[in-house]
């Protein structure tokens, strides 16, 4: 069937425009997360002073109810600019990712077929489910200042599926018709895209446990990050859910070699490199339930499994010479 380049353009355009709204949110991200506690410390002493010079004292600033500009009412203190700023950020964050599914959801009409043919695609894919799993969580837990330390990666990533990696609009190679391409990539896609959350919170868990441990190191950066429990529990709940996700992805993979190949496995090295992800993954998991392991050394292991994923993304396609090299790249 002919490709409609109409749509292919439109795909091409939404998904340029959706890295560069990425960027200008990254923007409002970094300033709440230099500013945000400035701000947040610059408004409770004005507050405390309005108290103050009407006979209040500082303690009221805790107990007594704000009625500020657009809170009236609600018991809630009045939003910071710095706060007013981050919630743009995450409205950004939001129209960029309504962007980058319609860079994809054109690729599959523009090709009549499913989005998912090349590193181009997957990589696209990839970025995606990292936006929407943060998202997730950045409604159930106070880290949407650190938004910019995960919208980097898929920026990154996104700059380079869309310059070095770039695909034309095509239909895919024999190899890859069929109904498999739909359920063994996405799941990988779905597992490798949740998996860069928890590698971004481990690290940033290290760095905030090692300012616990002496101030003097990381003195910047890590006191505005959230406290280490909660890196913890944001690294290790998307990691509980991206695992059975991507070891799904790996059992349908080996059917469909059964099919494709005659074999279940055959130690490919795009095989071999995800059963050692998988195996990191699955250990930082037992670590994480030990008590001993817990913490830093948890942690540790969860930053080696983030770079294996991206090793994984990587190394075969462009690298080494497998049976699952279908980079779409020359």
């Amino acid at each position: 069937m002919p490709v409609n380049e109409t749509l292919s353009q439109y795909s091409d355009w939404s998904y340029t425009t959706a890295v560069a709204v990425y960027v200008l949110a990254m923007i409002f991200f970094l300033v709440e997360q230099s500013f945000g506690k400035r701000g947040l410390r610059a408004a409770e002493r004005t507050r405390a002073g309005q108290l103050v010079g009407v006979g209040g004292s500082s303690a009221e600033v805790v107990t007594e109810p704000a009625t500020g500009s657009g809170t009236a009412g609600t018991g809630r203190p009045p939003r910071t600019r710095t706060e007013r700023i981050g919630r743009m950020g995450a409205a950004l964050a939001i129209l960029g990712l309504a962007l980058h599914l319609a860079a994809l959801v054109l690729r599959g009409l523009a090709t009549s077929r499913f989005p998912l043919g090349n590193m181009y695609e997957y990589i696209a894919a990839i970025t995606l489910v990292t936006v929407v799993a943060w998202l997730v969580m950045m409604r159930k837990y106070p880290i949407r200042h650190l938004s910019a330390f995960v919208l980097l990666p898929v920026v990154i990533l996104m700059f380079i599926g869309g310059t070095l990696l770039y695909a034309v609009a095509a239909p895919v190679q024999p190899a890859l018709q069929s109904y498999w391409l739909v359920i063994h990539v996405s799941a990988a896609a779905v597992g490798s895209g949740i998996f860069l959350v928890p590698g971004v919170a481990s690290i940033l868990y290290l760095i905030r446990s090692a300012y616990d441990r002496d101030p003097v190191k990381f003195g910047k950066l890590a006191p505005k990050l959230p406290a280490a429990d909660v890196l913890d529990r944001v690294a290790y709940r998307t990691t509980v859910f991206a695992f059975p996700v991507f070891t799904f992805g790996i059992l349908c993979g080996a059917v469909w070699a059964e099919a494709a190949w005659g074999r279940f496995w055959g130690w490919d090295p795009k095989e071999t490199v995800a059963f050692v992800a998988w195996v990191v993954y699955a250990a930082y998991l037992h670590s994480r339930a030990t008590a001993g392991w817990r913490g830093k050394r948890a942690a540790t292991i969860n930053v080696v499994g983030f770079a294996v994923t991206v090793f994984n993304l990587f190394f075969v396609n462009l690298v080494s010479t497998g049976l699952h090299s279908y980079a779409g790249v020359s």
